[in-house]
Order: structure tokens, then C-alpha cells, then sequence
């Protein structure tokens, strides 16, 4: 891997992360976010929600994703309830009202994609 100077340009720079559930800690009767990535195009918001915490329905000014990191998430959108588990996503387009609900301590990934 080659070094950094001060001529590279951010878009040069390719960003990783080997574990994200590990960059935020379920808190006791808490929901916890944390922006972990702001890249071109995104931004990484992780989430930890302990058992029975919830977002209230809202809604984003940009499309975006959602990934369950652990635990199981109930979200709510479009008229459509769905079960968010591990191995699972879900995209939102712009200001779609949804709403999150977590069914057990849960970790869970937003990923904001800017236009």
C-alpha cells in the first residue's frame, strides 16, 4: 500500500471499515447514532437501539439504505411493514415517511446517498 502525500485528493483515498458493529454499543432504554463514513456520494450513520426503542415516523431528504448489523428491527413504510434481520436491506426513496422499531437490542446500518 502506498503512502499518503499532501498532493492526494480525498477522492483518491479508498475509505474502509473491517467491523462496523463495533463502532457503536447498544445502550440500556437508549437509541444511539454515529456518523462513521462521510464519503462522496454518502454518508454511514450507525444505529444501536435498545429492546422496545423506536424512530418515530419521519422521513429523509435523500434516498437511503438499510442494513440490519445484529438483533431484528421492525420498519415501517409506504403502507408496508417489514421484519429487518441480519442479511437483510431496505431502500427508502426521498421523504418517504418510515419509522423503526426494535423487536430486541439491535445495530443497524444507514447509509445517506447524496445526489
Amino acid at each position: 500500500m502506498s503512502e499518503q502525500t499532501n498532493e492526494t485528493q480525498p477522492s483518491d483515498v479508498m475509505e474502509f471499515i473491517g467491523d462496523l458493529g463495533s463502532l457503536v454499543e447498544v445502550q440500556p432504554e437508549a437509541t444511539v447514532s454515529r456518523t462513521v463514513m462521510q464519503v462522496e456520494g454518502a454518508n454511514v450513520v450507525l444505529f444501536s437501539f435498545d429492546k422496545g426503542q423506536e424512530l418515530s415516523e419521519h422521513t429523509a431528504a435523500m434516498p437511503v439504505l438499510v442494513q440490519c448489523l445484529e438483533g431484528h428491527l421492525k420498519i415501517t413504510g409506504g403502507g408496508k411493514t417489514v421484519d429487518l434481520v441480519p442479511g437483510g436491506i431496505l431502500h427508502f426513496p426521498t421523504r418517504l415517511p418510515h419509522a423503526v422499531y426494535a423487536e430486541e437490542a439491535s445495530k443497524m446500518m444507514l447509509i445517506m446517498m447524496r445526489r
